[in-house]
């Protein structure tokens, strides 16, 4: 099986779409995003994952417990249930996507240790600039310093949003990178894979043991913080965007404390 892990507004539906164009059967019902849906208990397994992560306070997650604990039969029950048209399918290649899987992807490596995870990452100013669902992390019940809400300001409360998205941005990739990869597991950066397709296409090729089909990639895609006007960048992204050779502002950026109301400052 193959599952990509990547926040929503990754880029995911590109590699969704060429596995689904290459013959990997992708689920019974996809969206034009190439999600499988519907979603809801995949949403309702994330919040089970999400009682197990200890919030330490700003932006530190403690992910101890859910390494460590037993996964619930009800998680187990939830996550056949939205996987169930992959999970009966005969066919030898076979998978899914949807960014939400990213939630709960500890847990998925333990249940599917031998499952081929490809990690879709893309630039977090670009990510930041779209909603998603998981812009609001308290949605699957885990805790974060949220930004002030009912902002009169257009530009304060657009800001405001941009921080709730980078923080969820941060959360999920501290997520990912708190335990070994899995025994198969490949990285792609979006930008890669609309720049340099082919080249990344005999990386997955190698990776997934099969061909893959060529899909058209636009080159507006990419980069679109360059024509951005709000706030697209917060310091603390500064670590994950220096590992993936992302290109930092040069200017000092916004305090992330200066979104934030005073009681989620000293929170909790």
């Amino acid at each position: 099986m193959i599952t990509i892990i990547g926040r929503g507004h990754s880029g995911t539906r590109a590699i969704s779409h060429t596995l689904y164009a290459s013959g990997v059967y992708m689920g019974q019902s996809l969206n034009p995003s190439g999600d499988l849906v519907p979603p809801h208990a995949m949403y309702d397994a994330c919040r089970i994952f999400a009682r197990y992560v200890d919030w330490q306070g700003g932006l530190r997650w403690d992910f101890s417990r859910a390494h460590a604990a037993d996964i619930p039969a009800r998680f187990l029950r939830l996550l056949e249930s939205y996987l169930h048209s992959v999970l009966a399918h005969g066919g030898a290649r076979k998978g899914w996507k949807i960014p939400e899987t990213t939630l709960i992807y500890p847990w998925l490596t333990r249940l599917y240790p031998d499952m081929h995870y490809i990690f879709w990452i893309r630039n977090p100013r670009d990510c930041i600039i779209g909603s998603h669902k998981t812009d609001d992390l308290r949605d699957f019940g885990i805790q974060y310093p949220v930004p002030c809400e009912n902002e009169a300001d257009p530009q304060k409360a657009q800001t405001n949003e941009r921080l709730r998205r980078a923080i969820s941005w941060k959360y999920q990739y501290d997520l990912v990178k708190s335990m070994p990869k899995p025994q198969r597991w490949i990285e792609v950066r979006f930008e890669d894979f609309v720049t340099r397709q082919e080249e990344q296409l005999q990386r997955l090729e190698a990776f997934l043991d099969m061909p893959l089909a060529r899909i058209v990639m636009r080159q507006d895609t990419i980069e679109r913080w360059r024509r951005d006007t709000g706030v697209n960048y917060f310091d603390f992204l500064e670590p994950a965007m220096r590992a993936y050779n992302y290109e930092l502002p040069p200017n000092p950026s916004p305090n992330m404390n200066e979104g934030l109301s005073n009681k989620e400052r000293s929170s909790p």
